[in-house]
């Protein structure tokens, strides 16, 4: 194990349709954990993930287990090629639950029908055009609660994403998420963005949601993770089973806690990220909550290779 390595799982918006088709094309345990979480779902996720069609990818309920899937792939391949084992883990929103299947705290068969359902109830929970969810760039985080707070008498709207110093998502009904993007703009945000998803994660509106899978969740059987996973709800690590499992359910409703994951990452001595999942989202952020901190990817077989080499 290496002390100063830590994996971080990306979430939604890091799909795109063809990710991993070099790893898969050449690699057999990649191949081999496509079609076992295609098996598991009852869904042919690897055409799903390597030819599209990109709205069907992008639909949330698909989103979730073909991400999942891929990390875990790549998880396995590096596993398999004799990589480092980091001291932690950790995972931005829907990647907390690949953290949590890599770290042996979920099968790979249980966390695709997981978050598959959860991709269903989130978009259940709020019909399409009725919820937003929106990037403010320049703001301190207290400023953007500020703004939230002054528009939520127009409906629901609170910080969702904490990413990175200067970069705070908002989410929450439609009209309460555009009053807070006007006022942004007003105490002097750089950018204020509305972002192309149809549900606003990690509000107050997701918590039917939350009750709904807490009925499957409950029936499921956690182990301990054999790596320990800094969890987005608490930027902390949880004790037992039981405590993932209730940060899961909370973490639908609550914000990701992001900035405050990766300093207890650097806390503990990490000083190299490497993100394990389609995209390089997370290897940017970490630059810009602490430049300390050294990231690579594993999107692309040559990034893939290079990872491994700087982390022997």
């Amino acid at each position: 194990m290496s002390n100063h390595l830590a994996f971080v799982f990306p979430g939604q918006g890091s799909q795109q349709v063809g990710m991993l088709t070099d790893i898969y094309e050449q690699e057999t345990i990649v191949r081999s954990t496509f079609s076992e979480a295609s098996d598991a779902l009852g869904v042919d996720l690897t055409k799903l993930i390597l030819e599209g069609p990109a709205e069907q990818l992008n639909s949330t309920e698909n989103t979730q287990p073909a991400l999942l899937t891929c990390s875990v792939a790549l998880w396995r391949l590096w596993q398999q090629r004799g990589g480092a084992i980091p001291a932690y883990m950790a995972g931005h929103s829907l990647g907390e639950y690949s953290a949590l299947t890599c770290a042996e705290s979920l099968s790979l068969g249980e966390a695709v029908k997981i978050v598959h359902l959860r991709g269903q109830l989130m978009q259940q929970a709020v019909p399409v055009g009725e919820g937003a969810m929106a990037a403010i760039l320049g703001l301190t985080d207290e400023q953007v609660r500020e703004a939230c707070q002054q528009a939520a008498n127009d409906g629901v709207v609170s910080a969702v994403n904490y990413n990175s110093p200067g970069q705070v998502v908002i989410a929450g009904s439609t009209s309460a998420v555009n009053r807070a993007i006007n006022l942004c703009k007003e105490a002097g945000a750089k950018r204020a963005l509305p972002l192309p998803v149809s549900v606003p994660s990690h509000c107050d509106l997701m918590k039917p949601a939350a009750q709904q899978l807490a009925e499957t969740l409950n029936k499921i059987p956690f182990e301990a993770p054999q790596i320990p996973v800094v969890q987005n709800v608490t930027a902390d690590i949880a004790g037992t089973p039981e405590q993932v499992r209730s940060n899961l359910l909370e973490q639908l409703y609550s914000p990701v806690l992001w900035v405050d994951s990766v300093q207890y990452l650097n806390n503990k001595g990490i000083t190299h990220l490497v993100e394990c999942g389609p995209g390089k989202v997370l290897s940017g952020l970490a630059k810009r909550i602490d430049r300390s901190l050294s990231a690579s990817s594993l999107e692309s077989l040559d990034a893939f290779n290079k990872s491994i080499d700087a982390t022997a």
